[in-house]
């Protein structure tokens, strides 16, 4: 039975050497991330760990023109024009990792890809139920796909807070016939949402080339190295708890950071499984142990996720956050329409922030706002 691509689509382009060298000992002991960029002057801005530089490397840093450093609690603050940056790349490898890091971080050159969500479940947040016989969750993918969708998740669990398990075979048996059905009569690339080794197992062989898996591989052991066997795209995403635990105190101390951080963990992970750097995407996780001001924080840091080097898909649809900011409804799918400007703006400025990819139920209008922020954002790359 034909299945979808098998390769990560050329609308997504990962930074091998970057995903590569960023995870490597030294940016881990540096804890390294491009903050920002002065559209001025074109210097940037990296965070490094406090006491993180050798002393080797923060005599060149101190012996450099244009380079500044400035400390900031546990962190060291570097700011560097293009001119010390370039000095620094020819000279030393800290030069080479800081400008891979910038590198990785800017915008993407590329229009950002949509993911269309198709939920084989009775109790997702906003469509449960909808799609649960296969037949209607066939043509509701292929309707993403007419709308626009560069590539399908399917997902046979709802992950909301406070949703039950499902056991591992009802999640095959809700999913397993949608990507047969769907691989059939699309040529897009097909991902499963789990967190269940033998359901992307299932779903690979039925003609899945993604797997999204909300724990990052956390949740089972077998998860990496079947990707890697595979040759499957990876999607990491980051949690705080589980589906029961996540909204009850969502706590951190940097959330952009500490996800950074524990997004670079997981990219090492995947290396070390044997997972291709060019087939690996990260996820902040949006509403995934996270409050409001968590939330808003992600979005608007986005950058410093992009400094390691991989394309991130940011999940920012119908989300309770647009509710919290706006008053838009709680209630069924037709109210959480209400939902749909906030989404269309979240969208619009993670692009601004980075963002390759988005996972939405709207397809249409959010491919949209998605080539439009796009051509704003980069008009050379878009006339």
């Amino acid at each position: 039975m034909p299945g979808a691509p098998e390769s990560i689509p050329p609308f997504v382009v990962g930074h091998s050497q970057d995903v590569e060298s960023l995870c490597a000992g030294d940016a881990s002991r540096l804890e390294l991330r491009c903050l920002d960029r002065d559209p001025a002057t074109e210097s940037h801005r990296l965070s490094l760990k406090a006491g993180g530089l050798l002393p080797e490397e923060q005599d060149l840093l101190h012996a450099s023109s244009g380079a500044h450093l400035e400390e900031q609690g546990s962190n060291v603050v570097l700011s560097l024009s293009p001119k010390a940056l370039a000095a620094l790349a020819k000279r030393s490898t800290l030069g080479r990792l800081l400008a891979q890091c910038t590198r990785a971080s800017l915008r993407p050159n590329r229009a950002p890809w949509i993911m269309g969500i198709v939920n084989v479940t009775p109790d997702s947040f906003s469509d449960g139920g909808l799609w649960l016989d296969p037949a209607k969750a066939i043509q509701h993918g292929l309707q993403l796909v007419e709308e626009g969708a560069n590539l399908l998740d399917i997902g046979g669990e709802s992950t909301r807070p406070g949703a039950q398990a499902v056991s591992e075979a009802d999640e095959l048996q809700r999913v397993v016939a949608v990507i047969e059905g769907l691989a059939v009569r699309t040529k897009i690339p097909l991902s499963i949402d789990t967190t269940k080794t033998a359901v992307a197992r299932a779903a690979l062989d039925a003609g899945a080339s993604w797997v999204n898996d909300i724990s990052g591989g956390l949740q089972e052991d077998g998860m990496l190295p079947l990707v890697a066997e595979r040759g499957a795209v990876f999607v990491a995403m980051h949690r705080q708890g589980n589906s029961a635990t996540m909204q009850l105190d969502p706590t951190y101390k940097d959330c952009p950071q500490e996800v950074c951080e524990h997004l670079r963990e997981r990219v090492g992970a995947c290396l070390a499984a044997g997972i291709a750097p060019d087939k690996l995407v990260l996820d902040p996780g949006i509403g995934f142990g996270k409050t409001l001001r968590h939330n808003l924080e992600l979005m608007d840091r986005l950058r410093e996720l992009r400094s390691l080097g991989a394309p991130i898909l940011v999940g920012p649809s119908r989300k309770a956050f647009i509710q919290q900011l706006t008053g838009a409804s709680q209630g069924s799918d037709s109210q959480l329409s209400e939902r749909l400007g906030g989404t269309a703006a979240a969208v619009s400025l993670c692009i601004d922030r980075g963002a390759q990819g988005f996972r939405v139920h709207d397809v249409r209008m959010m491919v949209e706002a998605a080539k439009i922020a796009h051509a704003i954002t980069c008009p050379t790359t878009t006339a």
